[in-house]
């Protein structure tokens, strides 16, 4: 769990923010729930890294992290996900949340 994001990041800010920081590639799933009336982000994300080490490597790059791409002086913590750990867990968690109706774009 990603929380202290930018209120002001957008999913595809934080994905290329991710990315840049080296890791595409290495998760495959990412929840990034934004207010729908005001459109601005809750300041938090789930990220399923696909194995262990990349996930301690997730957290020892990004705990901390606060060079974000538009002005914001939030620092990023990580945290392990409880109880909601892997792909399937998190699937599971969210199958019938509102997000994965086939109107909402990936």
């Amino acid at each position: 769990m990603m929380r202290n994001l930018p209120n002001n990041y957008t999913r595809d800010d934080l994905l290329q923010m991710i990315d840049s920081q080296g890791f595409a590639g290495r998760y495959d799933f990412v929840y990034f729930p934004i207010d729908f009336r005001t459109h601005a982000a809750l300041g938090y994300a789930f990220l399923n890294l696909l194995t262990p080490e990349d996930a301690e490597d997730f957290r020892r790059s990004m705990d901390g992290f606060s060079r974000w791409r538009l002005p914001s002086g939030k620092v990023c913590s990580v945290a392990w996900s409880h109880p909601h750990q892997g792909l399937q867990s998190h699937v599971e968690r969210y199958r019938n949340s509102p997000l994965f109706h086939v109107s909402v774009p990936d």
